[in-house]
Order: structure tokens, then sequence, then C-alpha cells
């Protein structure tokens, strides 16, 4: 028998599809019972028997006796091949692109490439080419084109990629059944009309009121307003009691007036320069804020109440957000996450997917663009990090600043990249406004379903140059003629109602009318004139410091807790060597015990967890910690179940939650800084694997994290924990970068802390756990330790957690007890301190000398250094020393300020390595070298008359 030719392109040859395996299911039934199938099924089995019978497949032998008509066979699975090309590849000829510019690929679905004319499916069935429709089809020429004008029209699918079969046969059966198109009623329709005659008089009035300003206009994607306006609307009425919106700059000032409901007057004055925290908000805006800095009109956010006459139904947020585009996308999902989280019980967080909602809308160049992308959605399915789905926009102006798609991506299209995590993918026709909305109710509705992401690419243009000052005419002339030529998504929606009569004329102009005398209106609230802006400064809660805490717990209050820490269920059997390990613990809080690093830290989160303070810790070994001292959640060597003590802590009065995070920076650094933002009563600690891993993260530390209060009046109290030493490893995991975070600080903006003891780390902690919530809260930044994890010199004693408090200078035992002697104070942070204690005992003469070590390197501790250096009347030099480079390090950071403390009469001297582009040495013997040279001139004296 000759098989049918099919072709070249995405067809393989061979009878394959979903129908065929339908169809052979059927004529099984039909064997067993002929009246068990439709009538029109039993009368072509009774033409053509087995569907299955064709070179060389046999058929079951209860099926031999079933006469075949080769030919008419032939030209059925040729037939259910279209069907399902149709269904897979209809998207390449589909109706979704407004510009026309793009050639759809028809001839892939020629009925000469399958064999087929049209007689030939008017002999089949409808039922073998579909089942989905929900009018009746008298047969597969009908069945096709009912297919076609489901998968090739304004909204095209893909989802084949998606390896569950339940979410595809129930894609099929939505997309099949045409549910995604609507029957929408008159009110709905005139609804969308007005809302589209809101977007674009919106763009017109700014652009002839603020001639030459810039706005990053919507226009060209000007149905993403009604996209969103009935994903929220949806999405509310299934429950959800919070919706977060990410989004970059272009169509974010459309998206506050009318989305988010931010006062025209109030976008206008900021436009005007005119006085704009004087203006009322409109009800229901429950938070425009402003940091001391300040930033742009167009990277603002804004808070919304969603009302129900007057309760409270919903919370609406769009993130602020810089020009760093994609980043804000991961913060968005750590502020949905924490929306979902139910932390006021032991154990972790109970979740609830369906309370809040985050959609994130990308750049058409963004999207496949940018790395953070790849580095959020993957954070989709995982325990700790999965908000239910979120809902992807992508607004496809088809270029990005003056580079067109073919420019930027290797891919069809710019959606591509979600296809690697089988994300359904809706393409529609951004001038097709009923389509969206289609498209929107369908997104939500896959959403709620299956808990999963989905994406909807909504192809539009972009009517203007970048930044409406630019002329795209220049770079990009070929598009720019057909958008010139192109009437606006509301001209030409008001034309299809106005032919359908669904509206008159005079119900347009009205509609018209209404809008542009509202913005008029609300131009005249603006003040005229232009007030000067001044430089302002930090709230005096931020500028005073952190207040006075007291963090020490009781002896017997951190036995008790000891002892539970340290109990597990009698049949669950720890790894021996680490239930030994731990086992040691129980006399650490005893006479002489020893607390190290690990258990000092286990300590604090119990006892804050005690408080009533959920903590959430995440990275990528969190659960064991990189070097195997934090152990918190333990494994089964025999069966592999895991048990984590500070989850059945009969003290603890919230949830502790602890997740190994996937390799990741830059995504799940700012999925939980929008956590602890959106739950500022949580202590959220990120731990990097190693310190210089945050390099990967910097957007993150530069945008949000460090100056986000500043900007946009954004609290954090995040704790950031980055392994850092010298140890002769080589550069890559010897620094964290500690200089970069001082650079950026400033303003009280955060605390950079280098501690040398497990108790200052315990009361650290504490300390940043009070303050959580309160206008004192700021960021936490520790450069936390990696061979001095178990270096004796750093454990404390009980005494030292249940009496003692956070120190920001701490003294060198055993020096200075003769002030008159001594002439040099040595300053260090960090591990260099240790490393000078441990070769104290290798120098006899250290009268001359004192040693500081500065625990909390910003804010500096000036005052307590002035206090320490005052009882030294005969110091004639301060020196700093560093393992890390001269133009790394803290060095640069604390020389100003050494001298203004040491003022004319004391030299500041530097001791450390020279300066460096690499952080450190690759040869571990260089390294003791150097490190032995830097400890060795700090601590001999100079002879007289020497160098």
């Amino acid at each position: 028998m000759k098989k049918p030719s099919n072709g070249e392109g995405p067809f393989e040859q061979g009878f394959h599809g979903p129908n065929l395996g339908y169809v052979i299911e059927l004529y099984e039934r039909y064997l067993e019972d002929p009246d068990s199938v439709d009538p029109e099924m039993k009368e072509y089995f009774e033409k053509n028997g087995s569907p299955v019978q064709h070179e060389g497949i046999s058929t079951p032998s209860s099926q031999t006796d079933v006469s075949l008509n080769a030919g008419q066979l032939e030209k059925t699975l040729a037939a259910i091949r279209l069907a399902d090309n149709i269904r897979t590849y209809g998207h390449l000829a589909a109706d979704i692109y407004p510009l026309g510019n793009h050639n759809p690929e028809n001839e892939l679905f020629n009925l000469s490439k399958y064999g087929l004319v049209e007689s030939d499916l008017k002999e089949i069935p409808a039922g073998v080419i579909t089942k989905d429709a929900t009018y009746p089809l008298r047969n597969g020429l009908e069945a096709i084109e009912f297919l076609k004008s489901a998968y090739m029209g304004p909204i095209a699918f893909e989802f084949q990629h998606i390896y569950d079969e339940n979410e595809k046969n129930w894609l099929r059966r939505k997309i099949g059944a045409n549910s995604h198109k609507l029957t929408m009623q008159k009110q709905e329709k005139v609804k969308v009309l007005k809302r589209l005659t809101e977007v674009e008089e919106f763009e017109k009035f700014l652009h002839k009121t603020f001639v030459g300003q810039k706005r990053f206009s919507i226009e060209g994607l000007d149905t993403m307003v009604p996209l969103l306006d009935e994903i929220v609307s949806e999405s509310v009425s299934d429950g959800a009691k919070t919706i977060n919106i990410g989004m970059a700059h272009r169509g974010r000032l459309n998206v506050l007036a009318h989305v988010l409901g931010k006062p025209y007057e109030m976008i206008f004055a900021e436009f005007q320069h005119a006085p704009n925290k004087e203006l009322v908000p409109s009800e229901g805006s429950i938070g425009i804020n402003y940091g001391w800095t300040g930033d742009v009109k167009y990277h603002l956010g804004l808070d919304k109440q969603i009302k129900d006459e007057n309760t409270t139904i919903a919370r609406l947020t769009l993130a602020n957000n810089p020009s760093h585009l994609e980043f804000v996308g991961s913060v968005v999902e750590g502020f949905t996450r924490a929306s979902q989280d139910e932390r006021t019980q032991s154990g972790y967080p109970k979740v609830d997917h369906k309370s809040a909602l985050a959609i994130l809308i990308h750049g058409d160049a963004a999207f496949p663009g940018q790395g953070i992308v790849a580095e959020t959605l993957n954070l989709g399915q995982l325990t700790g990090y999965n908000t239910g789905g979120s809902i992807h926009i992508i607004a496809n102006n088809t270029i990005g600043f003056t580079t067109e798609s073919r420019d930027s991506r290797s891919t069809r299209y710019a959606s591509d990249l979600a296809k690697g995590y089988e994300m359904p993918v809706l393409h529609v026709n951004a001038d097709e406004p009923e389509a969206v909305v289609a498209a929107a109710r369908l997104a939500c509705e896959y959403r709620a379903k299956f808990q999963k992401d989905i994406l909807i690419d909504l192809i539009g243009y972009r009517r203007f140059g970048h930044n409406e000052m630019d002329e795209p005419m220049t770079t990009n002339p070929l598009m720019y003629n057909i958008i010139r030529e192109r009437p606006t998504v509301k001209a030409l929606y008001a034309e299809k109602l106005l032919k359908e009569n669904t509206i008159s004329k005079e119900e347009a102009e009205g509609v018209q009318n209404e809008v542009v005398e509202k913005m008029k209106a609300a131009y005249e609230k603006v003040p005229r004139e232009k007030k000067e802006a001044e430089p302002s400064d930090p709230p005096e809660t931020v500028e005073k410091g952190l207040p006075k805490v007291k963090t020490a717990v009781p002896i017997e209050t951190l036995k008790q807790i000891n002892e539970e820490l340290l109990t597990w269920p009698e049949d669950f059997k720890v790894f021996d060597k680490l239930g030994k390990i731990l086992k040691r613990r129980m006399e650490a809080l005893e006479g002489e015990g020893k607390i190290d690093w690990g258990l000092a830290e286990t300590l604090a989160f119990a006892t804050i967890l005690s408080d009533g303070t959920p903590v959430r810790l995440t990275g990528q070994d969190s659960e064991r910690g990189t070097f195997a001292q934090r152990n918190v959640v333990l494994h089964d060597h025999t069966t592999g179940k895991s048990y984590s003590p500070l989850h059945t802590l009969s003290s603890a009065k919230a949830s502790f939650a602890i997740h190994n995070s996937p390799l990741s920076e830059a995504a799940v650094v700012g999925f939980e800084y929008g956590y602890n933002v959106f739950a500022p009563e949580t202590l959220v600690l990120w731990e990097a694997q190693y310190g210089d891993f945050a390099n990967a993260a910097q957007v993150m530390f530069d945008q949000f994290i460090a100056a986000g209060r500043a900007k946009w009046g954004q609290k954090s109290g995040m704790v950031m924990l980055l392994p850092h030493g010298y140890e002769g490893q080589g550069p890559e995991h010897s620094s964290a970068r500690l200089e970069r975070f001082l650079i950026l600080a400033a303003e009280n903006n955060w605390t950079v802390a280098n501690l040398t003891s497990s108790a200052q780390y315990f009361h650290i902690l504490r300390r940043q756990a009070a303050i959580l919530g309160k206008e004192e809260v700021r960021p936490l930044v520790i450069m936390s330790p990696k061979s001095l994890l178990r270096n004796p010199l750093v454990a404390s004693n009980g005494l030292e957690l249940s009496e003692g408090e956070f120190k920001s200078v701490f003294e060198q035992p055993g020096l200075g007890e003769n002030p008159e002697k001594v002439k040099r104070i040595i300053l260090g942070t960090g591990k260099i301190a240790i490393d000078l204690a441990e070769n104290l005992k290798n120098y006899e003469d250290q009268d001359w000398f004192h040693i500081l070590r500065v625990e909390e390197i910003y804010p500096f501790p000036m005052d307590r250094i002035r206090e320490i250096l005052s009882r030294y009347p005969n110091v004639e030099e301060m020196v700093w020393i560093q393992e890390e480079p001269k133009n790394m390090g803290a060095w640069n950071f604390a020389e100003p300020r050494l001298k203004e403390i040491a003022g004319s009469g004391i030299d500041v001297k530097y001791i450390g390595r020279r300066r460096r582009s690499s952080p450190a040495e690759g040869d571990p013997t260089v390294h003791k070298k150097e490190q032995a040279r830097i400890i060795d001139e700090a601590i001999t004296r100079k002879q007289e008359g020497g160098n």
C-alpha cells in the first residue's frame, strides 16, 4: 500500500496523532458491541474495518475477519494527521500579528500535502477528527475547518511540549470547545471600549501636555490594560486575596492609572514637577510610597485595596522596579509566597496557593535575553518557592529599543524559553480586544486548576520610539511605515462595534467625551507653580541608628532548648558520625563548655521562634550548611526520611522554613527580599554557598536591598550570610567582596558585620529579629566564617549568651593592660583578628600594642573606638590590618574614619596585601607566606633606626 505524501517541515512521515488511539479504542468497543458507538462511527467501521491494519501492523485475531477498505483507511489516517498538525502547528498560520508583517505558513495545512481533497474529508465522520466541538459537525471537512478556526485565529496555542496528558487533554477540550471565544454582552463590550479609550487618551494627554518628557507609552499594546483588568477580576472572584504585579517601565504609567487607580492628578503633578503628596488619592489607594531620595515616576509602584461596597476583599500591588527590567519578577514571586504562607504556628508554614497570585509582565527582548528570567521560572515548582503558578505576559512590541527580533533572539517566538518549563503559551493578537479578554479567562482557569505557570504572548507593536523622543524611522523604517498607517486598537474596536450595531455613533462619542473631560478636570487640580525640589534626608528613626535591645536569654531556657534540639525519635537513625558530633553539644552550656558557631546559630533561631518571630532560611546547601556546620534537618540513614528538631520545639510560637535553594543567586536573593518586604515580621536569611557567589546577585543588592528604602520607602530586614575568609584556596572562594557592600553603605541603609565569636553571632541575629517591623529596621550583611566555624577561639561559653550583648568592637583579651606602654592600636575585622590571636603566643613583646576587632564595620563604631583610644595616652599610630588586597576589604572605607578619630597626633597606617586585580593568590604556599608577613609586621616592634 502506498503511503501518502506528508510534505516537509515540522511533519514526520508515518501515521501518528492522539486521535488514532481514540479511534482504535472506539473500534474495540465496536467489536464488543456495535451499538455502543455513535451511529456515524458504527457505519464507518462497517464500511472500512480496522483503523490499524496497515503496512505490516496487524490487528488482534478477533479482528481478522473484518473486511478492509485500504484506500479509505489511508485517507482517514491522513485526515487524523492533518487534524493533529493543526493542533500542534496551527500557530504558524494564525492571525496573531496585527501589523501583518509575518507571512502565515498556510502551505503546511494544504490538503494536497496529505493526499486529500475536500470530497475525501466529506466521507469521514466528524467524530474521527474531533469530539471537542459544542455544536454538530456533519463530516470531516467541517471538523477540519472547525479546528482551523479554533487554532489559527487571533489566539494561537502551544502546549504539545507539556508532558502531562491530563493538562493537554484539558487544553484540547477547552480550545476545541471554543471556550476561548467569548460571547460578550453589550455592557461588557462597551466597558472594554471605554477602557481602551482611557488608555489611548491618557497617552495622548501626556504627549500633548508634557512635551518632550519620557513616559514609555503603552501604545500598540493598549489591550494589556483590559487583559490585566480581566485577570484581576477573575482571580479575585476565584478567592485571591492578594495580587502582585511585576513589570518594567513600558506602559507602567497607564497600568498605574487604570489598573491600580493612581489618580490622574497625581501623575500629572509628577510631570509638572509640582507637589503631589498633598493630592488626595482615589478611593481604594492605600500606598503611594516615597523614599527620601525618590525615583522617576515610571519606576514607582502602588498598593490598592479592592473593595466590595465598603469591605476590602483583596490587595493589589504593583511592585517598585528599577530599569533592570526582569529582575523584579523574582521579587514579586517572593511577595506572593509571603502572602500565601501562614507563619503563626510552629513547623513549616502552611501554604495556601489560592490566596495570592503573581502576574509578571515581560518584554519581548528581555524574556529570552536576560538570564534572570530562566532563574525565576525555575523556581516555579520548587517546594520552597512555589506560588501555585504565575500568569506571565509578554508585552510583545516585536522590537527592543531599536533591535528587531531577528537580532535579539535565536528562537521563533519571544516566549520559547517558557516551553522548557512546560508552560502553555497563548499567542494573542493585541489588536483583537475580545480575543485578549478570552486569553485572560483561559489563563486564569488553567492556573486555578493546575496550579502552574501559564504565559500570554500579547503581540502588538510600539507606536513611537523607545522613549517618545526617539525617531524610529532612522533605524526601523519598514516597521514604522506600517505603524504610521495603522489605526489604533480603540479606533478599530469602535468601528467593529458600530458595524455590528452594538453601539451607536453618539454612544461612542459620549464615551470619548467623558474620558477627555475627566482628564481635563484632573489636570485643573494640579498646582500650576513648579516647586523647586529640595534635597531630603532620611527620617530621624533611620539616622539615629538601632535602638538598644536586650538579646540575652536565661541560661536555663537555653539548656532546655538545647536538650530538645538534641532529641529525636527513638526509631530515627541519624548517621552515627553526625549523631556523635551533635551529642557533644549536650555539655556545651555547662561549666567550661564551648558553644561553636553552628550551635549558637541554632540556639538563636530557637529563641527567636520562642519569641514568636517566624524564621525563613534558604541557600544552596542551607539544611546541612555548606561546611556541614548546621545540620538542622537530619536524615535517617536507613530510610532517607528527614526530621528537624526546630519544627517540633515545644516553646516555638512561629514557623521555621528552611530550604535548599536551586543553583541561583539573583532570583533567589530577589525572592527572599520580596518575601521579607511582604512579611516584615519574618527573619529572612539568605546564605551564599560561598560569599563570592553574591557577585551574581549584584543587581539585587545595588537596586533593591541597598537603595529600596531611599528610593521607594520599601523597608527590609533581610539577612545575608556570605562566607568570607582567606584560607589559601585561591581567588574564587576567598572574598565575599566586603568592599562592595561598604561602597553601598550610607544613610544607615544596612548593617555590615564581620564577627569573631559565636556569641556575637547569637546576639546580632537576636537583635535583628527584635527590630523587624519597626521603623529602625534595616538589612544585615554578615561576612560569615568558613574555617572559623570550628575554631576554638571563636567558640563562646553559656554566660556570653545568657548575660552578654552584641559588641560593635571586641577587645583582644590579655592586651592593653598597661595603658601607658601602648604605642600602637591594631584594628582589623573577621578572620585576620583570629589569626593574630592564634599567633600572639609566638611573640613575647606584647605590652606595646593593643588589638581591636571591629565587629560592626557599618555603621562604623567611631564613638566606641574613641572611647577605647582615650584610655591609651601614648598611642603613636593606629594600624589597619586585613588579609584582602589594599584596594579591597574594609581599608578604603575605614581609612578616612580612622584619620578623623586619630586627629593630628596619631599616624594611621595600613598593613596587608598590596593592591591587586584578583582577590587572592592561587598558590597556598604563597598565601601562607603573605599571611605570616602581615601578622609579623603588625605585632613586631620596629627597631630604632629601622625601616
